[in-house]
């Protein structure tokens, strides 16, 4: 593509956008460590500039999942009203883990479409770090759809890639961002304990 495609944002708006995008995220997740469904909002909101962002800074794959990410997050939003039950004042929702069998499903289908996605973005695309950006993105889709189905496994997962992301971004320059995931990191460690302490507190309500 000799120099590149041309930016269509400029480089000030480009990051106006991005700490934009970076304090809705930081709202989405703290409203779904409590499992408040107004964290899908602020997804919604902050997953629509990212994918201008992600697209300006040739992570295509990454531009590509905010898509997915603003329909999973409408999906989820209508998962989780309907799992709220019928009592008004029930505002925060059940979890539960996935067992052994489903795990390993998951593994290794989230593997097999990050690999295939990245050797598709390495032939056909100018993208600055295919196999990487490809594994984020088949772990965010993975992560996305446990969340909206409300398993503890999502965190595990979102602990992964936040990791994977601050690293990715700092080379992209795209440092608002990074300091996002890095709090996101820290954020999704209180919130993998969080989801664990409800999970002890409901089976502990069953009745023996």
């Amino acid at each position: 593509m000799g120099g590149g495609a041309r930016m269509i944002l400029s480089p000030e708006t480009l990051k106006t956008l991005e700490w934009l995008a970076a304090g809705l995220g930081v709202i989405n997740i703290a409203l779904l460590i409590f499992r408040s469904q107004w964290n899908f909002a602020f997804a919604i909101a902050s997953v629509s500039l990212y994918v201008f962002i992600f697209f300006e800074s040739r992570l295509y794959a990454e531009s590509g999942l905010q898509v997915f990410f603003i329909v999973a997050n409408i999906w989820g939003w209508m998962v989780w009203r309907r799992s709220l039950g019928d009592h008004e004042d029930d505002s925060r929702v059940a979890v539960r883990w996935l067992d052994w069998r489903s795990r390993v499903v998951w593994l290794t289908v989230t593997a097999a479409l990050s690999l295939n996605l990245g050797w598709l973005m390495h032939k056909y695309t100018n993208a600055a770090m295919p196999f990487a950006d490809s594994a984020i993105a088949g772990a965010s889709v993975a992560a996305q759809i446990l969340l909206g189905y409300r398993r503890i496994e999502n965190w595990i997962l979102w602990i992964a890639i936040d990791v994977a992301a601050v690293l990715l971004y700092i080379d992209r320059g795209l440092y608002p961002t990074a300091g996002l995931y890095s709090g996101m990191l820290v954020m999704s460690l209180f919130g993998l304990r969080e989801w664990m302490t409800v999970y002890r507190r409901q089976q502990s309500a069953l009745p023996a």
